[in-house]
């Protein structure tokens, strides 16, 4: 599994570099097809590689991404390395340790037909360009198990808030700031407005509910930018606006008030663009995978499973907006995702792997039982690199619990 793992954090895949993710994709297909005997489908849209494997008619999706937010170079300064049991490098505890313990996991099932494995490359971008890909490959499926790594101390992600993004932007009329700027529609003065509009939205959403342990609605002007001379009354204006919402109806209400902000500098108007991109998953979409997660992982000898709510989002945000059960965090044990402390625990890797084909055969519903379909991934990875592992989930605050928080440590967007 660590020779894997190596391999891929040793390919960099910068999001937004498109010729580093189809290298990646390449080198991702070819450990696909050692570890399962079959090639992936390429699928290439607006420039991004996507890989899918899919067996006879698929019942179970699996979910993960191999692009990372590391540009390329990183790997110089941060390369890969396993020191005293720990893995790191880029993009190693998000989420390539999780490929390779999807690889494991499924080939360690007897066979495995009926279940689909896409790999997309533009998750840490928002997936613009994957987000069909992925709704199509989650419906009529029974259970999606989404691959990003897990919360911490190894718990799984039962709920994510969804997101929405907006670009509040404020035209107005330059001049000269000391000659007459009584001729000018300032528009970083309207911008001032907007921002304090956009930041009281939030209190008329959900009045601070927090649904599932997510928290509340946030709204968070960004980035912003305005002027182009310090002695020209600025024409235009713009603000990025970040929303993370608990629930679908919360989503819905945001928009509609963004879509109703209006200017009050005299000689300026706006335009707001964006809108929501993911929607939540909710607590309901992943309860009865969780319990069914709690057995197997009580069959299987481990440690009572935590599930938490968490504020960043992923792909499985997608899978449970079209209606598809779904259950995250299911990847690799670690911390320190879009950091430079970025690490992966490797004797987590062989129990996370057992665990998961474990849950892929459950909802398949074929033999072996979970407890032997998971055994032959416990094997496989109880030595890596001469290192004596134990195939185990890190023991939880409290066992079994419901959604408690949010873990200091987040993977998702």
């Amino acid at each position: 599994m660590l020779e894997d793992l190596e391999e891929l954090v040793s390919c960099e895949s910068f999001s937004a570099d498109h010729e580093a993710v189809a290298r990646s994709a390449r080198v991702v297909a070819d450990q696909g097809f050692r570890r399962l005997g079959a090639r992936p489908e390429t699928i290439v849209i607006d420039g991004v590689t996507h890989l899918r494997w899919t067996f006879g008619t698929p019942r179970v999706l699996l979910v993960g991404h191999h692009d990372t937010v590391w540009p390329v170079g990183t790997l110089a300064d941060h390369p890969w390395s396993l020191v005293d049991g720990i893995a790191r490098g880029p993009g190693v505890f998000d989420m390539k340790a999780g490929l390779v313990q999807a690889f494991h996991a499924l080939a360690a099932l007897p066979s495995p037909e009926g279940v689909c494995l896409l790999v997309t490359g533009d998750e840490e971008v928002g997936s613009p360009s994957s987000r069909a890909l992925i709704e199509e490959s989650a419906r009529g499926c029974a259970a999606a198990f989404v691959l990003e790594a897990s919360a911490d101390g190894g718990a799984l992600k039962t709920a994510r808030k969804g997101t929405s993004d907006y670009a509040v932007t404020v035209y107005g009329r330059a001049a000269h700031a000391g000659l007459e700027p009584e001729k000018g529609a300032n528009a970083a003065i309207e911008l001032a407005h907007q921002i304090l509009a956009v930041a009281g939205i939030a209190g008329q959403v959900d009045g601070g509910a927090a649904p599932d342990g997510l928290g509340p609605t946030t709204v968070t002007p960004t980035v912003l930018s305005a002027g182009t001379t310090v002695n020209t009354v600025p024409a235009l204006a713009r603000v990025s606006v970040d929303v993370r919402v608990p629930t679908l109806a919360a989503q819905e209400r945001v928009d509609e008030l963004m879509r109703v902000l209006s200017s009050r500098t005299p000689g300026t108007r706006l335009e707001v663009s964006g809108g929501p991109n993911r929607p939540p998953l909710e607590q309901a979409s992943s309860a009865r995978l969780f319990e069914l997660a709690c057995r197997i992982a009580k069959d299987l000898g481990m440690e009572p499973l935590r599930g938490v709510a968490v504020g960043g989002a992923s792909d499985g945000n997608f899978t449970a907006g079209i209606g598809c059960p779904t259950l995250d965090g299911l990847g690799a044990v670690g911390g320190g995702a879009h950091a430079a402390h970025e690490h992966v625990v490797v004797a987590e890797m062989p129990g996370r792997t057992a665990f998961l084909t474990g849950l892929i055969a459950s909802v398949l519903g074929g033999e072996p039982s979970a407890g032997e379909a998971a055994t032959e991934a416990t094997v496989v990875g109880e030595a890596v690199a001469g290192e004596a592992v134990v195939g185990r989930i890190s023991p939880p605050v409290s066992g079994g619990s419901a959604p408690t928080g949010e873990p200091p440590e987040e993977d998702g967007r």
